[in-house]
């Protein structure tokens, strides 16, 4: 379990109010307790998102004794491939119609969710290898199998400008949550749950240019969902939540 600030949570779920206001979700979120219908859980649901969630641990890839020789370590290339590109987006698509399962995990009190289907794996962490020139938070390179996978540290790529000496010392990275096929990793410090989620339950960011890796919120839980195929691009081009 991480060490936490304190008032972290609260700290966290005003960072995200910030990130919103400029959108009309900050609007929904002042309201949503008078707003909201009451949420009708499906049948044996809570039983259902918890096995989910049991499985997807069983799947938790555990470290091997491997060490990347940085000499000989690069990203991996960007593919240009429009087949694969094809399929992010479809896939993209398909949870926005009907129900959907989404798996939340949590970094330095802040709750993120990615939709399962945009769920390319899970890792324990393990040592990295840093690179010159790289940003502050491309945390380096791991190596599992023959697979490198480029590690993000998730609390300095979100919320650079909260990432201070004592936030950064409090984290207890555990997990890398792959981005669909990507080479691309989030590290996280615990999976939370996976839960079936209705349209209705999601305030949807429609052609956000500002925050394209914002999907959208979910209202009950006060958290981002994430847009996997755009925040994929913004990591291959090198830049952070605010696109610098």
């Amino acid at each position: 379990m991480s060490k936490s600030l304190p008032a972290s949570h609260n700290l966290m779920k005003t960072y995200l109010s910030e990130l919103l206001t400029e959108s009309d979700v900050a609007e929904e979120l002042s309201h949503q307790r008078i707003k909201a219908p009451a949420r009708k859980p499906l049948a044996h649901k809570e039983d259902a998102d918890h096995k989910s969630l049991e499985k997807l641990l069983k799947t938790v890839s555990e470290p091997k004794e491997k060490t990347v020789e940085v000499a000989k370590v690069d990203l991996v290339p960007i593919s240009t491939d429009k087949s694969r590109a094809e399929v992010m987006v479809n896939k993209q698509k398909s949870y926005r119609q009907g129900d959907f399962q989404a798996m939340f995990f949590d970094v330095a009190g802040l709750t993120l969710a990615v939709p399962l289907i945009e769920l390319g794996g899970i890792h324990k962490v393990d040592k990295t290898s840093s690179l010159m020139g790289k940003p502050s938070w491309f945390k380096g390179v791991m190596l599992y199998r023959d697979e490198k996978i480029n590690v993000v540290d998730t609390a300095l790529w979100v919320m650079p400008e909260k990432c201070d000496e004592k936030l950064m010392n409090s984290l207890n990275y555990q997990y890398i949550i792959m981005l669909n096929d990507s080479p691309w990793g989030l590290m996280a410090e615990n999976l939370i749950d996976t839960v079936v989620l209705r349209q209705d339950e999601v305030k949807w960011v429609e052609s956000n240019n500002k925050r394209p890796w914002l999907a959208g919120l979910v209202k009950e839980k006060m958290c981002a969902l994430l847009d996997v195929s755009a925040l994929i691009q913004l990591l291959d081009k090198g830049i952070d939540i605010y696109q610098e």
